[in-house]
């Protein structure tokens, strides 16, 4: 008997833009976008960060006038959710939950529209509430943080932690469209402004030694708040992020591989070790700075290019010291140990291990072991410069 096999092609196709007070009646972008194609209204259901609100505790409000000023084209199915931010709106299933009973109460289908209002916390778990719901309603995300639109609002995935483990339960679902909208960047704290540049600093090691050196001539800019430099930034990594998205030839992850998940096997555990005190884009500065160090004492990364890293993560603010209590590493079998990262890491993507390390500022290596002996004498090494860098204990 002959076998039968099948090849499927599915073509997605989703735009980035970028705009300002997103939600003024006179802004015409987000009506624009839900109503291509679309015969009568489109029905929309939003989910809100409650971070998102601080500084601006109308936004559920704003958001109801406008689809009430456009209400030949939008019909807002309930009030907008609000939700908690950050890691702790993913540590559970209940909002998952709720956002899915929300579609199932308001008669949703998946030609409608589930709009995320929020940081990378809110815009994954949103995101995965809408890719089971009818096996997929559309996502359309708005970041509202640095973070967010440089890196995780315009990927593909959309996840919940479970188990312990950071992305355990997702999907690999592409956005409808991703709105950046600026405004949002000004109300941030200093820190949440400071997080997200971890990421740019990532794109800039694996990609591109040119916006490396952007970002060292601006970094003074950068952490003094100028959002033209911020702009430049966010625009950039968003282009990198959609190539390799584009281009990668694995977008949904099927190989062993994920480069620019660079120095994020040790972010993850410092993450879930710090019980989330660490916001992801500081445990990535650590994990940039600690896989730099471990690429450097291998004699991959030229020791000029290793101090560049270093300082300037410093000089946009991060502490890179890992805390004490988690630097001594108790063995891969151990949750509670750092180097659990890296069996965790595997497991998450499968076959065997697949570390990205650096060969020189805008060049990736992979390489598939890790050794312990060498990976705690980086921690040390880490610790003891850090020491000798103002500003980072």
């Amino acid at each position: 008997m002959r076998n039968l096999r099948q090849k499927l092609l599915v073509p997605f196709h989703y735009s980035v833009y970028f705009t300002r007070d997103l939600f003024a009646p006179a802004n015409p972008l987000l009506r624009k976008v839900v109503r291509d194609g679309q015969r009568g209204p489109a029905h929309l259901l939003f989910v809100v960060d409650r971070g998102a609100c601080t500084g601006r505790e109308d936004l559920p409000g704003r958001i109801e006038r406008y689809c009430a000023f456009h209400s030949e084209a939008l019909n807002l199915t309930r009030p907008p959710m609000v939700v908690p931010g950050g890691e702790r709106v993913k540590n559970t299933t209940s909002y998952v939950y709720k956002i899915q009973k929300a579609i199932h109460d308001n008669g949703l289908c998946r030609h409608s529209f589930v709009v995320a209002v929020g940081g990378g916390g809110v815009l994954d778990m949103a995101g995965f509430a809408a890719a089971t719901a009818h096996r997929g309603v559309r996502l359309v995300r708005v970041p509202t943080t640095v973070l967010a639109q440089n890196d995780s609002g315009v990927g593909v995935k959309n996840s919940i932690n479970a188990f312990g483990k950071k992305n355990f339960l997702g999907t690999f679902v592409p956005p409808y469209s991703v709105l950046n909208d600026l405004t949002f960047l000004e109300s941030l704290s200093d820190r949440d402004w400071r997080a997200g540049i971890a990421e740019a600093v990532k794109v800039a090691l694996l990609r591109s030694p040119e916006f490396f050196e952007f970002l060292e001539r601006r970094a003074a800019a950068i952490v003094a708040r100028d959002m033209k430099a911020m702009e430049y930034v966010i625009r950039r990594c968003a282009q990198f992020h959609l190539e390799h998205i584009a281009h990668s030839a694995d977008p949904f992850e099927i190989g062993s591989s994920r480069p620019l998940d660079f120095g994020h096997w040790a972010a993850h555990k410092l993450e879930q070790l710090t019980r989330f005190r660490l916001r992801h884009g500081e445990a990535v500065a650590i994990g940039l700075a600690l896989d730099s160090t471990y690429s450097r004492r291998i004699g991959l990364l030229p020791e000029a290019d290793w101090r560049r890293i270093l300082q300037l993560l410093c000089r946009l603010g991060f502490k890179l010291n890992i805390p004490k209590r988690i630097q001594k590493l108790r063995g891969r079998n151990d949750p509670s140990s750092l180097e659990h990262g890296l069996a965790e890491f595997r497991e998450h993507l499968g076959g065997e291990l697949t570390i990205m390390l650096l060969q020189c500022i805008g060049t990736g290596v992979e390489v598939h072991q890790i050794d312990d002996r060498i990976l705690a004498e980086s921690i040390s090494l880490l610790d003891q410069t850090c020491r000798k860098i103002p500003g980072t204990t």
